[in-house]
């Protein structure tokens, strides 16, 4: 018997009709659904200290629950002391059961932990069904002992969606859990 996520079972019980009926599609497989979601996490001072790529790996691994690679830079640009090749930033893509359990635990318990939280925009969708939200620390996931961390930094999180439309990706993320801020006009 294999596992899985008490998010995916409530997509496919709950989220999936709910879609199915707003947006009149004639089978399961036209409803979107999340690919994947990404981590990406840029160091600016990894130029002049290399453990700060090894602290962001060590703590995006531990945030996402996979193993994060760096992020080398592909063009030398002398102004920032910056060569090709050297580590700058941190990234991690979840697929399948891994991406239903971080956006569980992104909702449920590092979302509430953000002081004066009145939810996400939902201005970033990029035109084609994907959205993207910028967290400002990391200490916000339970999974960061904050004795331990050396620099306050923050991530982008981009979710990846199967929609044609953002009107498509914003109901199926409203559904999924991420509060959105209520737009009032």
């Amino acid at each position: 018997m294999s596992y899985t996520p008490s998010l995916r079972t409530y997509y496919d019980e709950k989220v999936v009709p709910q879609l199915m009926e707003k947006f009149a599609y004639k089978t399961k497989m036209q409803v979107p659904r999340l690919k994947k979601i990404c981590l990406n996490q840029g160091i600016g001072d990894a130029t002049q200290d290399k453990k700060l790529i090894d602290n962001a790996i060590d703590e995006m691994t531990r945030i996402a629950g996979q193993k994060a690679v760096a992020v080398k830079a592909r063009k030398s640009v002398s102004n920032f002391k910056l060569r090709e090749g050297m580590a700058v930033g941190v990234r991690v893509t979840l697929r399948n059961n891994q991406m239903y359990e971080f956006l569980e635990r992104f909702v449920s318990v590092a979302l509430p932990r953000v002081r004066d939280f009145r939810g996400i925009s939902d201005k970033s969708f990029d035109g084609n069904g994907n959205y993207s939200v910028g967290v400002l620390e990391q200490i916000m996931f339970p999974e960061i002992d904050i004795d331990k961390v050396s620099k306050i930094t923050g991530m982008d999180i981009n979710f990846v969606t199967s929609a044609n439309t953002d009107a498509e990706a914003l109901e199926l993320l409203k559904l999924m859990g991420l509060p959105f801020k209520n737009q009032r006009n």
